[in-house]
């Protein structure tokens, strides 16, 4: 019974544990700065960039050649958004689709 209690608070310890650093990992750079006017009042500026989503590692190339071409299209790749928006970038010979072997060097950065 012990055992199994002590069990249990490490497992949701550490489920805790990880949760917490994904929620870090994930909050935007929000920076707030307040100024006074020359009339006695005040304008509160925020500025900063959201928080980045997380989507996960790269899919495997055949999920993503839903056409079964030996490539990626630009249509494809929205399926994965982050490939979607290093579409020219993953594209290192720019003929407009990702091969097989692009595919793998960007995934593997």
């Amino acid at each position: 019974m012990v055992k199994t209690m002590k069990l249990r608070t490490c497992i949701t310890l550490s489920l805790a544990m990880f949760c917490a650093a994904a929620f870090a990992r994930e909050q935007a750079d929000i920076h707030t700065t307040t100024y006074t006017t020359a009339k006695g009042g005040s304008v509160t500026v925020h500025w900063g960039q959201p928080a980045a989503k997380y989507y996960g590692p790269p899919p495997p190339f055949a999920q993503l050649d839903t056409h079964g071409k030996g490539y990626i299209s630009d249509y494809e790749a929205e399926a994965y958004p982050p490939l979607a928006n290093d579409f020219g970038y993953a594209d290192s010979n720019r003929d407009g689709r990702i091969s097989r072997e692009e595919y793998a060097r960007w995934a593997s950065r």
